[in-house]
């Protein structure tokens, strides 16, 4: 890429038989980081995530290899070892691999275990940070992760296990920190949570945003109430992928929202 050297130090090299596990952000290109299209210039292989938006794809080099490999709630998806077995075998092939990810890789992404798993196998690798939809989805929509008058912590939690008896306790415990809790991946277990939300003392009169589709064309906001976000999520047929803002960061839409220039 050409970027002004006075401005941008040089892109490293992406070598045969590494690897980058690199952040595709929340799905508008326009939200990459330059490193990331860096990358996709760069690799071989590219092995994607679902919620890689398919433009993105669109900047990888004619002869690089893409394969999908997806994981959505409640789908036919691939395991997990697979994914790891696949992008091993790609780098011992020498080639340049890129796994792209939606949001960033170490938040949600099991870029963690993708990275464990390089270590083992003695695989060169790099981390290319990405948007996280937590954050930037709410921010897109007029949502501050913080402000001085509402919060001075965040908690960002996945909506995974909420019917297990240890995650019930757990979800209570974040309720009563009284601090705002956005949610990835929860619409499918949103009874159990509203539940475990209402047992550690969250008001059925919490404000609650839902960010459904972010950043993409299909993007729709959703404002509600604690007490209601299960009958409304239902009412007004708010789809997967969505964030979920619960805590009186999710009001301060209403003040900031009009205000914002659109995309």
């Amino acid at each position: 890429m050409n970027f002004p050297p006075d401005i941008f130090p040089p892109f490293p090299d992406m070598r045969p038989g590494e690897v980058w596990l690199v952040g595709a952000g929340p799905g508008d290109p326009r939200l990459l980081t330059v490193m990331a299209i860096h990358a996709l210039r760069s690799a071989d292989t590219i092995i994607h995530d679902a919620l890689v938006d398919p433009r993105i794809l669109r900047l990888a080099h004619g002869g690089a290899e893409i394969h999908f490999a997806g994981k959505r709630g409640g789908r036919p998806s691939p395991h997990q070892r697979d994914i790891n077995e696949l992008i091993i075998a790609e780098a011992k092939k020498q080639r340049r691999v890129l796994r792209l990810k939606g949001g960033d890789p170490f938040v949600f992404g099991r870029g963690g275990e993708e990275a464990a798993a390089l270590v083992r196998e003695g695989i060169p690798f790099r981390i290319v940070p990405g948007l996280t939809s937590g954050l930037t989805a709410p921010a897109l929509a007029g949502i501050p992760a913080t402000t001085r008058d509402t919060n001075h912590a965040v908690i960002l939690a996945a909506g995974h296990r909420a019917d297990e008896d240890r995650a019930a306790r757990e979800w209570e415990l974040l309720a009563a920190t009284g601090q705002p809790i956005i949610l990835y991946m929860a619409l499918a277990q949103l009874p159990q949570i509203t539940a475990a939300f209402d047992r550690g003392g969250l008001s059925p009169a919490t404000p609650v945003a839902v960010i459904s589709h972010a950043t993409s064309e299909s993007e729709r906001v959703l404002e509600t109430r604690l007490g209601d976000l299960v009958a409304d999520v239902r009412t007004h047929g708010i789809e997967a992928p969505a964030v979920i803002v619960v805590g009186a960061t999710a009001s301060l839409r209403a003040l900031l929202g009009p205000g914002m220039a659109k995309p």
